[in-house]
């Protein structure tokens, strides 16, 4: 069977936006031979607006990877008369880029220059046990806060997530958000205090 706007250059463009639509359809009933179609049809034009944000092919092999499973995720909330499916799918693409690009993480030691020699560590036995008692607190007023509120806390401070990503992760808008980390940080502060 051949699905309409599986393949570019076939039919006209709008029987492949049809058939992307029908697609999406399928999808939020769980179709995953739809996924299938879906991404054969359009992972290349993906990759094109994921690779110009985000150059290094493996980061943006798993942008596009996590682009697919919140398409997959969000499939029943396309609405056609908003848009074409596939502008539809390209602003989640290049949303999951930018969130990876705005993701603060080392740089990988790839990306240093040969000459560099990291400085010898030295043993401070006194700042590790203070190091070590510090992260104990910390690990205990993090068990403090709501389940909830302590995983968007972590994803946000430690794992780098925008606060839209995280609405997006907990289907909460953004202002409430910013609302939880700002109350969940004051509480660690004072915790912290204690």
């Amino acid at each position: 069977m051949t699905i309409r706007g599986e393949a570019p250059g076939r039919g006209s463009p709008a029987q492949a936006t049809d058939g992307l639509a029908d697609l999406l359809g399928r999808i939020a009933a769980r179709d995953a031979a739809a996924f299938s179609a879906l991404y054969k049809a359009t992972s290349a034009k993906l990759y094109g607006v994921v690779a110009r944000i985000l150059p290094r092919g493996d980061a943006a092999a798993d942008a596009l990877q996590e682009a697919y499973v919140r398409i997959w995720e969000k499939a029943g909330e396309f609405d056609p008369a908003k848009g074409s499916p596939l502008a539809w799918m390209a602003t989640i693409a290049r949303n999951r880029a930018l969130d990876e690009v705005r993701r603060v993480r080392p740089g990988s030691l790839e990306d240093l220059p040969e000459s560099f020699e990291p400085a010898a560590d030295e043993v401070d036995p006194l700042a590790a046990r203070e190091r070590s008692e510090g992260l104990v607190k910390l690990l205990n007023c993090l068990q403090a806060l709501d389940e909830e509120k302590r995983a968007v806390v972590l994803l946000a401070y430690y794992r780098g997530l925008s606060r839209e990503a995280l609405a997006l992760r907990f289907g909460r808008p953004v202002p409430t958000i910013k609302t939880w980390l700002h109350r969940s940080l004051a509480q660690l502060r004072d915790c912290l205090a204690s």
